[in-house]
């Protein structure tokens, strides 16, 4: 018994240490540094016809749209970010599911951007309107989520005295937080193996980039509405106050909308992005009342 208590606080310290996420950070951005250069490379080795390899995927056409492999080593650094902070801060934890879904859309606007068909139509051409839309979006959601991290800082400052209780919870957060990098991990290595997979050098076959969200994203947000009602569930120990367990259920809705926004296209998947992490907000702010009001 006290082999397996010890388990937890070792593999914990080995993946989710400040040590190894520094040590991480850098791998993943110098293989983001390295990928950028070899992206970039193919590109212009085709151009130049050096390579042969007929697919018109935009990956392959425009030097802009090598900046999207770069950005998605980010995403999984962004990942790995949001199990790191799992265990120490519930807010900062939802704070990176909305900051990768954004980095989602920037990934987006740098490969549309390779492919926008700059004309007087603008606004009758359907890439064209779908870039507006997630320019429009990005800029937004990086508000929402400055105004939802200023919320959370409020949140923290009134917490300075927690009871023993809360350590019991923390300690059930790093078990979830162990159990998931290696979880993540899987799911990454299996998506690039799939997405590889579905290459054909012989057939100039290349897989569409949505199928690398579809593989992966929608995967890994599905994890995250179960991990986040499991962690709702195991707050019912330590909490029955009211305020606290719709913040937690009102987070919960916020993560199924991001999920359910990979299953639609065009305008509705950025509305739906927007209401979600716009509804994280709205929770998060009157929670912050009610615990503003429980000090009078």
């Amino acid at each position: 018994m006290s082999n397996y208590k010890n388990i937890i606080p070792f593999l914990f310290q080995k993946l989710l240490s400040d040590k190894t996420r520094t040590t991480t950070e850098k791998i993943i951005l110098n293989i983001a540094l390295l990928s950028f250069f070899i992206h970039l490379l193919i590109i212009y080795l085709l151009k130049f016809n050096v390579i042969e390899f007929s697919s018109d995927t935009e990956l392959l056409n425009n030097p802009i749209s090598a900046i999207y492999t770069p950005f998605s080593f980010i995403l999984i650094y962004e990942v790995y970010l949001l199990i790191y902070y799992l265990p120490k801060s519930f807010t900062t934890y939802i704070t990176k599911q909305y900051e990768i879904i954004t980095l989602i859309i920037i990934r987006k606007l740098f490969k549309d951007l390779s492919s926008l068909e700059l004309s007087s139509n603008w606004f009758e051409i359907k890439g064209d309107l779908q870039f507006t839309y997630d320019l429009i979006a990005s800029l937004l959601l990086f508000l929402f989520i400055y105004l939802f991290q200023k919320q959370g800082k409020k949140k923290v400052k009134q917490q300075l005295n927690l009871k023993p209780d809360i350590e019991k919870f923390v300690k059930k957060k790093r078990l979830i937080a162990v159990i998931l990098v290696p979880l993540f991990l899987f799911m990454a290595l299996d998506t690039l193996f799939k997405w590889s997979n579905g290459m054909s050098i012989t057939t100039n076959e290349f897989p569409s980039l949505e199928s690398i969200n579809n593989l992966f994203f929608d995967q890994f947000f599905t994890v995250l509405i179960l991990v986040d009602v499991v962690l709702l569930l195991i707050s019912f120990f330590y909490t029955d106050q009211f305020h606290k367990i719709i913040r937690n259920s009102g987070f919960i809705i916020s993560t199924i909308l991001i999920r359910m926004s990979f299953g639609v296209n065009g305008l509705t998947n950025t509305i739906l992005i927007l209401v979600a992490v716009l509804f994280g907000l709205a929770i998060l702010s009157i929670h912050n009342k009610y615990e503003k009001n429980s000090f009078i």
